[in-house]
């Protein structure tokens, strides 16, 4: 893991969620890149704005450091330049469920092969704790002084309806299960989204303490099975289950297979 560490001064709050899943990615990397089935230049990354995209400054990968709400297009440019790299996108739940959710919603129809991790604490923590599409009601801000008004949307019912051909969560305090997720994600032919289950420290702290209602599931290939696990967390309260693992993956053409410009491309 050495070579994928950078010099950063590392400015996450002591605890932050981030610590952890930084650590699972290196780890993930790490393996990979020791079994011999991929190099370090093979990965490359994008980030968006927040506390998340901080990672970008920790990953000795290349990449770009994203406008808000972009990081996923530009990993698709990324893939139109060079189909055989190993993109890695890092977005939080408001620069993806907001600004970005109209690439978040084409990304499954173009089914690039890349990945999309996804934390989501339910808050813009970086710009103090404004509420994003997934806060749940009364949840209230120095932007919502009232409370949340609206009920938060669902992004896995959302991925599921945007044909989306691999979906999983995991718990970000959970490292073998995101080195395992993350893993499968890579090896996934197409667009890849992974939702981490993540606590802020200082906003949104009645979102926390999720744990109870986790459980790990089966990876899972039926669509109706997905829809019903789908259900089963509405990231309004806490009396419903969280399923982690992989709630659905099915094979598609990617949008490297279906360009003949790009297939030709494929190693």
């Amino acid at each position: 893991m050495k070579n994928l560490s950078t010099q950063a001064e590392n400015t996450w709050c002591p605890g932050c969620p981030n610590h952890m899943i930084l650590e699972s990615v290196k780890q993930t990397l790490t393996k990979l890149i020791e079994s011999g089935k991929h190099k370090q230049t093979d990965f490359a990354i994008t980030t968006d704005i927040g506390c998340h995209a901080k990672i970008f400054d920790y990953l000795n990968l290349s990449g770009i450091y994203c406008l808000h709400g972009r990081a996923i297009p530009t990993a698709i440019g990324m893939k139109l330049g060079n189909p055989n790299l190993k993109v890695l996108t890092f977005a939080g739940d408001g620069a993806a469920y907001a600004e970005g959710i109209s690439h978040f919603i084409h990304a499954f129809k173009y089914n690039a092969d890349m990945t999309l991790i996804l934390h989501d604490n339910q808050s813009f923590s970086l710009t103090t704790g404004q509420p994003t599409p997934t806060s749940q009601q009364g949840y209230i801000s120095k932007s919502a002084p009232l409370g949340v008004f609206d009920k938060p949307m669902n992004p896995i019912k959302l991925a599921l309806a945007s044909n989306a051909t691999f979906i999983a969560r995991t718990n970000a305090r959970d490292i073998p299960h995101m080195v395992e997720i993350f893993t499968k994600a890579i090896a996934h032919k197409g667009f890849s989204f992974i939702e981490i289950i993540q606590d802020c420290l200082v906003f949104n702290i009645n979102a926390n303490n999720k744990d109870k209602q986790m459980y790990k599931i089966k990876d899972n290939t039926n669509k109706q099975t997905a829809e019903k696990l789908a259900n089963e967390f509405d990231y309004n309260s806490k009396s419903g289950k969280i399923p982690l693992g992989i709630i659905y993956q099915s094979k598609e053409p990617t949008l490297e297979e279906k360009w003949p410009q790009l297939k030709t491309k494929l190693k």
